[in-house]
């Protein structure tokens, strides 16, 4: 039974690791926020990372993301991948010689978030951009996992990301990671942590794995599962790319409102959202089958409900009705480990929220529904 240290509700879908109930973080932000600022700090400090995004007036742009961190001099960025040593940024990842990053094959079909109309997995775009009109078996996909994120989600299902910014002997040159899309590779995504921090690394890996597919006259589409906070031109630039090969971006919005963003995830949504739109008006009518351009939300319980993912969907709607839209089971993980799985209730009410603004809705991880 978690506890609001605001309100002094008692409830099973208030986390006491988070501090705030839901009500809290929308009706009283200042207060709800100075509590989860504190978890956020915690957590964070287990890994060496900044507490916020550092604004230091004296310090050096880095400019890489979203987060436009200002560092001083003997600090790091909030992705912990750039420093300022004395007066100079130092990279340790994000450059095209150097991603911090773990890489496997994942064969096809794979539980990509896009499974219900991506190409490896359906067929969808055969013969010019899928091997088989079914799931590709017997082709896979070149998984990148990148070592940081420019989020900080306290419910983060990959959170040993964390752990990798510290690891310089998981640097890989982008022209190193493109040759591991052999013959055998039809897609490659770029996750983690997420791309965001790491975009010219990432987008030089796509040109040379690109520019070896073409030829020899393979398919191979690129796609990104990211947070959406990029910066603008890095963004676009993704979009093109992947416009050409039938790859997908894929957003994971967290949340509609930026109070509950802040509070779960340490950072505005402002950007996200504003990536995601541009992207959608800029691209999703040049190519919608199969679609450029997707977004998944994590039900979580108690915080990420009907209410917030019916505003999401209009907002989405907003963009373009026939967007898809994945509704993801969430799964206590992180320091938001003492709340339950999401339930088939609530998964049920997000998906009639969704689909009152929404063509294409799924709900994904079924099997973690109670």
């Amino acid at each position: 039974m978690g506890h609001c240290q605001l309100c002094g509700t008692h409830h099973p879908l208030i986390s006491d690791q988070l501090g705030v109930c839901l009500n809290c973080i929308c009706c009283k932000p200042q207060e709800a926020l100075r509590i989860t600022d504190k978890v956020h700090e915690k957590s964070r400090r287990v890994f060496g990372l900044p507490p916020k995004p550092p604004q230091d007036l004296n310090g050096l742009l880095c400019g890489m993301c979203a987060n436009d961190c200002r560092i001083g001099v003997g600090g790091k960025g909030f992705c912990a991948l750039v420093s300022n040593v004395d007066g100079k940024l130092v990279r340790m990842g994000g450059t095209p010689d150097k991603g911090v990053l773990e890489w496997y094959y994942d064969p096809l079909p794979t539980n990509c978030v896009a499974w219900w109309f991506c190409p490896g997995c359906t067929g969808t775009g055969y013969p010019k951009y899928a091997y088989e009109k079914g799931p590709e078996i017997g082709y896979s996909n070149l998984a990148v996992f990148y070592g940081a994120c420019s989020y900080d989600c306290l419910f983060c299902q990959n959170w040993h990301y964390r752990r990798m910014a510290s690891s310089p002997q998981l640097s890989m040159s982008a022209q190193s990671l493109a040759e591991k899309a052999n013959s055998r590779v039809s897609c490659i995504c770029f996750f983690g942590g997420d791309p965001s921090p790491q975009m010219p690394h990432a987008l030089k890996t796509s040109r040379l794995a690109m520019q070896a597919a073409e030829r020899d006259r393979r398919i191979l589409r690129i796609c990104w599962e990211t947070n959406g906070y990029e910066k603008r031109e890095f963004a676009m630039s993704a979009a093109e790319m992947s416009l050409k090969n039938d790859g997908n971006l894929k957003f994971d919005l967290k949340a509609w409102s930026e109070e509950v963003n802040l509070a779960l995830c340490g950072v505005s949504n402002k950007p996200t959202l504003g990536t995601f739109k541009l992207i959608g008006e800029r691209f999703f009518d040049r190519r919608t089958e199969p679609p450029i351009l997707t977004a998944s939300t994590l039900l979580v319980p108690g915080y990420v409900e009907a209410q917030e993912v019916g505003r999401l969907s209009a907002f989405i709607a907003g963009v373009n009705p026939e967007i898809p839209y994945t509704l993801l089971a969430f799964s206590p993980e992180y320091v938001m480990d003492d709340l339950p799985t999401t339930s088939h209730k609530q998964a049920n009410q997000c998906y009639e929220a969704a689909k009152k603004h929404l063509k294409h809705v799924r709900i994904g991880n079924l099997n973690l529904l109670h």
